[in-house]
């Protein structure tokens, strides 16, 4: 199963055609639906916070923080995210695809 949104390179026909070649069950996602998306309420929040009132020199040196922040997370920091998906879904099923946080 994959879900991912509907951005153009997500539902373009070569994309579709490739994922039903391979036997991918797609999950519906609402458009512009942060709520199930990992990195909107996972990943970023995190970064942010880690990142905040640094200022770097370079771009390099932010680009070399950051890779240092995602190679030191644990797994089950991954694991929780997309584990909080199915309590997600259930929100914005019981809000009639409303936002879950606003």
């Amino acid at each position: 199963m994959l879900q991912h949104d509907n951005a153009t390179p997500h539902s373009a026909n070569l994309t579709q055609q490739w994922l039903q070649r391979y036997g991918w069950e797609i999950l519906p996602h609402p458009a512009h639906s942060p709520d199930l998306a990992p990195s909107d309420f996972h990943l970023f929040g995190p970064l942010k916070r880690h990142l905040g009132g640094t200022a770097f020199e370079t771009e390099d040196d932010l680009i070399s923080e950051m890779r240092n922040w995602f190679d030191n997370l644990d797994v089950d920091f991954f694991r929780v995210g997309i584990n909080s998906l199915l309590s997600r879904w259930q929100q914005c099923i019981d809000l009639h695809g409303d936002y879950v946080e606003k």
